[in-house]
């Protein structure tokens, strides 16, 4: 039987089907709303999504860049376990949802279970869910949890929480973080590509390494990182198309936009990491490529690789910022 998996094309069809008639100065006016509670320095011990407003800005508004985000870290879990896929899930904070359709479209038939505090953001994703034509979020769980300290999991073969870890006090992070690596056979965390939410993202790290965990991605090991404390942070793109729904929303003119983020992989079962992986986007000069890498045995490098590489070379030229290298089936990376 062929089963249709979730797409970010579905997922605007979806958008759009649910918050067709949503008046622009209303949605504006919310998405203001969340701005200014996301970019806040203060966690809060109450829901940021309090409405039905506010839900519908908030999916106009951000489960597109979620969704790409998820996915892209979801691509790295695949490169590393090709044969394996996870038969249950569980979204920690997962809101409307992006997360799981994402989930969705990298596995066939994961049941999933929607852990979220905000009732009205449950219920509209059990909407686009709905709406999605895909058996798997059609019967996904959506239940009313209250996320950060003394959450208690049931054991799933893979655990997300994404955009979550900002929202909660640092002692409720821990404790999230302690639960979701005693719950999941793989977890997934995303944050914000900013240099706090890359902090968050190498305390999740750490505590997931020290719980037993092992990293498949984005670090091609699981040593300490090798960026300094305070001198740079380790974060990721991924395009998102938007609709004209989204560009209405965010009042902007281009088709698409880059969603920054820092993210973390980690398992229970044997991965194969990439030997190094692309930390900035690729400089394409004249002749060469120009890649920032992180390295399984050498920490940072930089490598240029030029036409006398051949093959490898052509394979740089084609390379994207997060992507492993080099690409399976060539040959050994150029020396820097």
């Amino acid at each position: 039987m062929n089963v249709t998996l979730p797409t970010a094309q579905s997922l605007r069809a979806a958008l759009a089907g649910l918050l067709d008639g949503l008046p622009p100065k209303q949605a504006a006016q919310a998405v203001d709303r969340l701005i200014a509670s996301y970019r806040g320095e203060t966690p809060t011990n109450a829901p940021i999504l309090r409405d039905r407003s506010d839900v519908v800005a908030y999916a106009a508004y951000r489960m597109p860049a979620t969704f790409e985000a998820v996915r892209s870290a979801l691509d790295a879990l695949v490169e590393g376990a090709p044969d394996w896929s996870p038969a249950t899930h569980t979204d920690v904070g997962g809101g409307t949802g992006a997360a799981s359709w994402a989930v969705a479209g990298a596995w066939e038939g994961a049941a999933t279970t929607v852990l979220d505090w905000a009732e009205p953001a449950l219920a509209l994703g059990r909407e686009l869910a709905g709406a999605s034509g895909v058996p798997g979020l059609r019967e996904a769980r959506w239940e009313r949890a209250r996320i950060g300290a003394a959450l208690e999991l049931a054991p799933a073969d893979l655990v997300t929480a994404s955009y979550v870890l900002k929202e909660l006090t640092p002692q409720a992070r821990t404790e999230l973080v302690d639960a979701v690596a005693g719950a999941g056979q793989a977890v997934v965390i995303v944050e914000p590509g900013t240099p706090d939410g890359y902090a968050r993202i190498i305390e999740a790290r750490d505590r997931l390494i020290a719980a037993g965990l092992t990293i498949a991605a984005p670090c091609p090991h699981s040593a300490a990182c090798p960026i300094a404390p305070g001198t740079d942070w380790c974060h990721f793109s991924a395009r998102v198309s938007r609709s004209s729904l989204h560009r209405q929303v965010k009042g902007g003119s281009l088709s698409h936009e880059d969603e920054k983020f820092s993210y973390v992989v980690a398992t229970r079962f044997p991965t194969t990491p990439a030997p190094a992986r692309v930390t900035r986007k690729p400089q394409i000069r004249k002749g060469q490529v120009l890649l920032e890498l992180c390295t399984r045995d050498e920490g940072l490098d930089r490598s240029t690789v030029t036409k006398r590489h051949g093959e490898l070379y052509r394979a740089a030229r084609n390379i994207a910022w997060g992507d492993p290298w080099p690409p399976e089936g060539t040959a050994q990376a150029a020396g820097s």
